[in-house]
């Protein structure tokens, strides 16, 4: 799997860029999505709504499971992903591109983020 050097990852598998202007965008990893199967539905967070680290703020929904989305960093969502919320299966096909899931404007960053070796060695 590749997993992109310049992102930093959490635990529970979301993928968070570095800040443009105070802004992350974070997504799934690969690993995720392939463990996932086939995502047929995703539910985001709000533009507006404050999301905190290592909390639910969403959902991803696949042929095989539902599974619980969590913010890696505290902050307030500005924009999210509607190409996904239209065809969740960009999850699975770029997840690291076009399936990103949503952008917030960072208040907050745990010191438990992984870099992209460390994040391979946590899933290998």
């Amino acid at each position: 799997m590749n997993n992109p050097q310049q992102l930093r990852y959490s635990k529970e598998h979301e993928w968070l860029s570095a800040a443009e202007e105070g802004v992350s965008v974070i997504g799934i990893t690969e690993h995720a999505a392939n463990a996932l199967g086939d995502v047929v539905f995703v539910q985001l967070p709000e533009v507006g709504a404050t999301v905190t680290a290592g909390e639910t703020c969403g959902e991803l929904e696949s042929t095989k499971s539902v599974s619980d989305l969590y913010s890696p960093v505290d902050g307030e969502v500005t924009e999210i992903n509607e190409e996904v919320v239209n065809d969740p299966s960009l999850v699975n096909t770029a997840p690291f591109e076009g399936g990103w899931l949503f952008k917030v404007k960072v208040s907050g960053e745990p010191d438990d983020l992984l870099s992209a070796d460390e994040y391979t060695a946590f899933t290998g």
